[in-house]
């Protein structure tokens, strides 16, 4: 005889929920009532107990990430938490040695660094941010820039989709140099954008080495798009020490923390 399958509890469910809209951004009660095999109302239900806790935002036939999960417009993050990335671009450049071939990707955390990496001679750097490759290239110091190709997005001035995808790998570095939108224990690294985080993700599977920048308002706070699990960061440069959890998870999974 079939064994039943068991349908979950209302708390674990929501958790389900919950993590469903942190990886996917929104999803819909439709989608939600057809994986949960419940009905539209009791998906309704969870999502208003979701949504008084915070976890979501609610709109009608669906939920989202809470606002206060949003990015902003480049200029704005470039101004939020400044000198706090100042001191991670400093510390991030001093893992790069003359030589190294890197993957940067577009972000204001990225675009400080740049200008601390621009000082070291003789690099290869991979970008698909005009605003990183002309800071790369002003400088000289006898760098070679590859910009990437694809659709180009005008307000964080960068190349993503499939064609930028298919540049990277055609390429292999000795580090991926990446910023995200959080980072949490169990998580991860995540980030707000589904295109920056593929292309994240492209950059990190064609280096041997990945270097995750983030100050620490990254901490224990988690975006709808992964980017990769603790484990698979090979330094991480922020401008704290990581709380308890998350420093302790860090430890197990034998990332250098910076």
């Amino acid at each position: 005889m079939k064994s039943k399958t068991r349908p979950l509890g209302p708390k674990l469910r929501q958790e389900k929920i919950a993590e469903a809209v942190r990886r996917h951004g929104r999803v819909s009660v439709e989608q939600l009532a057809a994986r949960f095999k419940t009905s539209h109302e009791t998906i309704r239900r969870d999502l208003s107990a979701l949504a008084e806790t915070g976890s979501v935002q609610k709109f009608h036939g669906g939920a989202k990430l809470p606002r206060r999960q949003e990015e902003g417009p480049f200029r704005e993050r470039m101004a939020l938490n400044a000198v706090a990335k100042r001191v991670v671009a400093e510390k991030a450049a001093g893992l790069i040695a003359p030589g190294d071939t890197i993957f940067i990707d577009t972000g204001s955390t990225t675009l400080m660094c740049a200008e601390e990496i621009a000082k070291i001679g003789g690099l290869t750097v991979i970008t698909n941010s005009t605003r990183i490759a002309a800071v790369m290239s002003e400088r000289g110091n006898r760098t070679v820039i590859f910009l990437l190709g694809g659709r180009f997005d005008g307000d964080n001035q960068e190349t993503v989709g499939p064609t930028a995808i298919s540049e990277i790998q055609s390429f292999h570095a000795d580090h991926a140099l990446i910023t995200i939108g959080a980072l949490d224990a169990a998580a991860g690294a995540t980030d707000f954008n589904f295109d920056e985080a593929q292309v994240a993700r492209a950059m990190m599977e064609n280096a041997d080495n990945l270097i995750v920048v983030a100050d620490a308002s990254k901490f224990q706070n988690r975006a709808a798009f992964t980017v990769c699990p603790l484990e698979r960061i090979g330094a991480l440069v922020s401008d704290r020490t990581p709380p308890g959890e998350l420093e302790a998870a860090l430890a197990a999974a034998e990332v250098s923390v910076h």
